[in-house]
């Protein structure tokens, strides 16, 4: 895609989907966004969480990073920008459910299998390391018994698992978790259907959505 298309495109919404929600966005920007859901979800450009959902504007606060990963809570005066947005929909809009959301074929998953020692991806490679607990605990549960298509299917979901987990690690993510006003829901969005299974605790496993 050019850019060009991105200008058009830009046209085109101008005259369709905005006019369709222009009340909408008008009411969004007098009386401020009120998401109530923060969804944290891979930067690939494959998966669109409003896309995915249906989603409306301003029903979705949208966090995306590679490997959609959440760190560990570290309280120092470093550039955290996925922990900023958690802080943000937690503490200012006060959101009442936080979903993570995995996929199928995921390139960061992917490269945690990989040997990558290229300069030019420091920061990648560092980021990487948020998804090293998921692929240790796949391959000393399962090892050699699946096929590599498998394995990384379950690391990806065993990856949105630990990410629920780090989640809780943020003060103000547990606090509102205990006191029942937030829920953390783990989701994997499968690329070849559009299909949505969900992590079900009672069964600790990913069942279908529907």
């Amino acid at each position: 895609m050019k850019v060009q298309s991105l200008i058009d495109g830009n046209e085109s919404f101008k005259d369709g989907k905005f006019k369709k929600y222009e009340n909408k966005f008008l009411d969004l920007v007098e009386n401020g966004q009120k998401a109530k859901v923060l969804f944290i979800a891979c930067s690939d450009s494959r998966v669109d969480p409003v896309l995915i959902t249906n989603s409306k504007p301003g029903d979705l606060f949208v966090l995306r990073n590679i490997g959609n990963f959440v760190p560990p809570f570290s309280p120092d005066n470093d550039y955290h920008a996925t922990a900023a947005g958690i802080e943000y929909a937690t503490h200012v809009l006060k959101v009442t459910d936080i979903i993570i959301c995995g996929h199928s074929h995921c390139g960061a998953i992917n490269s945690l299998y990989q040997n990558n020692d290229s300069k030019h991806l420091l920061h990648v490679k560092k980021w990487l390391d948020l998804g090293m607990e998921a692929k240790n605990h796949v391959e000393n549960s399962i090892g050699t018994k699946v096929t590599q298509e498998e394995k990384l299917e379950s690391t990806e979901k065993v990856s949105v698992v630990f990410q629920m987990e780090n989640l809780l690690t943020y003060p103000q993510v547990k606090s509102r978790v205990k006191s029942g006003k937030l829920s953390i829901r783990g989701w994997y969005y499968k690329l070849k259907s559009g299909e949505l299974e969900y992590f079900c605790d009672h069964e600790r496993e990913f069942i279908p959505m529907i």
